[in-house]
């Protein structure tokens, strides 16, 4: 089953983690908790002898962490070049073959800035006073939500934007509803929320009230909350073709065949000639679901959305929600890294 989440937030160093629910943090690379595990993604004898233990210690863990500090003190430059861009896939692969798949909470506003710019450039093209329909799965927490809503409405205050809000949780589903935010939210996604943010922005989205900060008005008008799974195929009838999906950062937390029938029921809500945003996904999985279903790519800001999110960027190749970096050279580039996709095939 698609858990309809978003990927946790921890934190190494200064840097933040990334994600909402669903964000596997391997204990052996120093990450804690005691989330739920949804298994492996490779092949289950491989990743047996990858997690194989001596004297109570995993040498695939001991080789990552000695492996990660050598790394961190490598040049960036060095740190691009083709052979050891080449050895850091290898070593993503390993962190696959050992990683288990958990459930945290945590994200940001306005995480992925390019991607929000691309949902404007795409509102503006709606004739004036038209309606929009979009739907957001894994919404947890609302912070993706809000995000676009206040993107597209401070561009298009004439459009109707009708947005629907789906995730698996009934609690945080309230949450999210409520639009109020503390420091206890801060606690519960490990890292300030609002740290994307500038004041100003701050001041357009909330009324703050001493330590709470709640969002205005005008952006929690004309959303449905609903409680459903992305995986199941009465999420279409139920929601209705949308002209915008937005399904980030929960498929790369599942096993690979799950995520890909998730992925293509996902794809069913979308409208012909409509957009699918879809990021936080194991690339092999959207790449083959992409090409099987002839979606194509959109060039606009793919690279700048691509490296949007510096937490899922920074992560690579340590974590197996870590993205790798932009390869040109790939025959395949455009389609491989597109995190925008028209449906104009039904």
């Amino acid at each position: 089953m698609c858990v309809a989440v978003r990927p946790g937030i921890g934190r190494r160093s200064s840097v933040v983690r990334p994600w909402i629910r669903s964000s596997p943090r391997l204990s052996v690379l120093g990450r804690s908790g005691s989330p739920q595990r949804t298994g492996l993604t490779a092949h289950p004898i491989s990743a047996k002898a990858a997690r194989l233990k001596l004297f109570g210690k995993s040498p695939a863990g001991v080789y990552l962490r000695l492996n990660r500090r050598v790394w961190e003190t490598l040049p960036l430059g060095l740190r691009n070049s083709y052979p050891v861009r080449a050895y850091g896939t290898w070593l993503h692969g390993l962190v696959h073959l050992i990683a288990t798949r958990q459930q945290y909470f945590g994200t940001f506003f306005l995480r992925n800035r390019p991607a929000l710019e691309l949902m404007r450039r795409l509102a503006q093209e709606k004739a004036e006073g038209s309606t929009l329909r979009i739907a957001v799965l894994a919404c947890s927490i609302g912070a993706e939500v809000y995000s676009i809503l206040w993107t597209i409405r401070s561009a298009r205050p004439d459009l109707k934007v009708l947005l629907c809000a789906v995730d698996i949780s009934k609690e945080i589903l309230k949450f999210a509803e409520r639009g109020l935010y503390t420091s206890s939210a801060s606690e519960l996604v490990g890292s300030s929320i609002f740290e994307r943010l500038t004041p100003h922005e701050m001041e357009q989205m909330f009324d703050l009230e001493g330590q709470e900060a709640r969002v205005k008005p005008w952006l929690r008008e004309d959303i449905t909350w609903r409680l459903g799974d992305a995986a199941s195929p009465e999420l279409i009838p139920a929601l209705g073709r949308q002209d915008i999906v937005v399904a980030n950062n929960f498929l790369c937390h599942m096993e690979p065949a799950a995520a890909e029938n998730c992925l293509r029921n996902i794809a069913g809500l979308v409208d012909r000639e409509g957009y699918l945003f879809v990021s936080g996904v194991d690339l092999e999985v959207r790449t083959k679901v992409a090409h099987e279903l002839r979606w194509q790519p959109i060039p606009e800001l793919l690279k700048q959305i691509h490296d949007g999110d510096t937490s899922v960027r920074e992560d690579w190749p340590w974590c197996c929600w870590g993205l790798e970096p932009l390869d040109r050279r790939k025959s395949d580039w455009q389609l491989r890294y597109a995190a925008v996709f028209q449906i104009k095939v039904q």
